[in-house]
């Protein structure tokens, strides 16, 4: 019996990476992928999969968001890709919820889905929202956000508070940390140092770019239906589509 599965992933490499290690396991049929939360709950109501591979941090909704917006007759078996640390990670393990940590090679895909493929054929997942919404309580309650980092620079090595950031910007295998008028590199993904930071404090606003968001001090709209993000310390920087719709609702909500 065919195994219907959706991927859930902002990335399009991280989707294609899924669907060629799933090449090799032949009771998986793909039913459809998606780029983001809202996505991923309409395409989970309509395809019934009975397995997703699904992606913790995106726009519009995470991870833990879509679960939170599925009941018990729509909640498919589920497989997290995440980038978070082993500290967090280990909340998995305890409520025996499969995740797979980026960058995961074919062999740990396969393990995955054999985990999820004895769920599914035994029927053992009359229990699943209940250890889902264990393991969101628990990440909740355990997670620690970083609250300095190491900087190299100029030949010394110093901490820096993350309050201290005004605003972090990709910079091919390094971010850029801008604070003031100084800026430092550090080695680190954006999908990396996202996952680090307090979502309450930090919001994605681009693929490219995380900014603190105590420092926004308005939003201009564009000519195009965009958006730019202005800073009080005037610094302008572009708010995508993908990204848009959480920044408003907080202007919205602080109205």
């Amino acid at each position: 019996m065919k195994i219907k599965t959706l991927i859930v992933d902002d990335e399009p490499l991280a989707r294609d990476r899924v669907k060629r290690f799933l090449r090799d396991e032949h009771d998986i049929n793909i039913v459809g992928e998606c780029g983001n939360g809202r996505e991923a709950v309409t395409a989970i109501k309509e395809k019934k999969p009975d397995l997703v591979f699904l992606d913790i941090q995106m726009p519009e909704k995470n991870g833990f968001e879509v679960v939170k917006s599925l009941d018990a007759g729509t909640m498919p078996s589920v497989i997290f890709v995440t980038a978070y640390d082993q500290y967090a990670l280990q909340a998995f393990d305890v409520h025996a919820l499969d995740y797979l940590l980026k960058p995961f090679n074919r062999e740990r895909l396969h393990k995955a889905v054999s985990h999820a493929r004895d769920q599914i054929e035994t029927k053992r997942m009359g229990n699943l929202d209940e250890r889902l919404a264990s393991l969101i309580a628990d990440l909740r309650g355990e997670k620690k956000y970083l609250e300095r980092l190491v900087v190299k620079s100029v030949g010394r090595v110093f901490f820096m508070k993350v309050d201290e950031i005004d605003w972090i910007e990709a910079a091919g295998n390094y971010v850029k940390l801008h604070s003031g008028r100084e800026a430092h590199m550090i080695r680190e993904t954006m999908n990396g140092i996202e996952a680090k930071l307090d979502p309450d404090k930090f919001l994605r606003i681009h693929r490219s770019t995380v900014v603190h968001i105590d420092r926004i001090k308005e939003l201009h709209p564009m000519f195009s239906g965009d958006y730019a993000v202005i800073l009080r310390n005037g610094t302008e920087l572009a708010l995508s589509r993908n990204y848009r719709e959480r920044l408003l609702e907080l202007f919205e909500n602080q109205a």
